[in-house]
């Protein structure tokens, strides 16, 4: 198999020294919940240090409180009414949907943990992902979360990035990555034309022409949010990159500030940690 190989991290855009305002990229991102309101702001602060402009909106009214409450720490996004959404997706180089769109209100039967759809807020978030997937078909697309649990496999748009845990693979496709993944990512990654980010100790990564695994990380990466870092910072760097190095470049990145926070703190980071390294590594390549 092969391995994600470092110097195509060279290949990424760099701001242009004579651009000007928006034209390193555009970014929706599309999320949050009354039980998981934290997850798109954990995307939104990690696009937000790559990209020109982040828009960020909910279907849950609670939601515009937090975002709101967060400005004040982190001004550099938008947050924009639900009713607008379309309005700023059109203008958006890539948009980011699902961290933090609930797949059911309550835990309290187990069963409802075996199935996709478990109640209304579970057809709520179906419905708005497929209403966006199929009315812009043609947008840079990076599904995560919520979306990823409900949607239906059919509906996933040319060269959408999708990043998977095993138990989402599994909702998604009806399958396990089984005991060969790299094998049955890019199998449903050729039959989809899509990217598939497959999160793993090492994560395989393939489009319909290439599969690579990309090593490193450690235990801290199972933590809540370090999933919605990865979203954040693959929307932000598929916005004027090839999606397939977007998605290959930031699981590496990722990986590596996962690494240098380890070796400073062992396992003892969280997903905002996490967040505040990414920028600082991703720089690195930058310069």
């Amino acid at each position: 198999m092969k391995e994600f190989n470092l110097g195509a991290l060279k290949k990424l855009s760099k701001p242009d020294p004579t651009s000007s305002k928006e034209d390193n990229g555009k970014v929706t991102i599309i999320g949050g919940s009354s039980l998981f309101h934290g997850a798109p702001l954990l995307a939104l602060k990690t696009a937000s240090r790559i990209v020109d402009m982040v828009f960020f909106t909910s279907p849950e009214p609670s939601v515009g409180k937090v975002a709101e409450k967060a400005k004040s720490q982190l001004g550099s996004f938008i947050w924009m009414p639900w009713e607008d959404r379309e309005e700023y997706i059109r203008k958006s180089d890539a948009v980011l949907i699902g961290p933090g769109l609930m797949r059911y209100r309550s835990e309290k039967n187990h069963k409802c943990k075996e199935r996709r759809i478990c109640d209304q807020v579970g057809e709520e978030t179906k419905r708005i992902t497929h209403q966006l997937l199929q009315k812009f078909p043609q947008k840079q697309w990076v599904i995560d979360a919520g979306s990823l649990q409900v949607m239906e496999a059919k509906l996933i748009p040319k060269n959408a990035i999708l990043t998977p845990n095993k138990k989402e693979f599994k909702m998604l496709f009806g399958r396990q990555p089984g005991k060969a993944p790299e094998q049955a990512v890019a199998e449903l990654a050729k039959r989809y034309q899509c990217i598939i980010v497959l999160k793993k100790v090492e994560t395989v990564v393939s489009s319909s022409k290439e599969c690579v695994v990309v090593k490193g990380g450690n235990a801290g990466l199972t933590k809540g949010g370090t999933g919605d870092v990865l979203a954040g910072l693959a929307v932000a760097l598929s916005a004027k990159n090839p999606p397939f190095l977007a998605a290959c470049g930031a699981s590496f990145i990722v990986k590596k500030a996962a690494d240098e926070l380890y070796q400073k703190v062992g396992l003892t980071y969280n997903a905002n940690d996490l967040a505040e390294k990414v920028p600082e590594v991703l720089g690195e390549y930058f310069r």
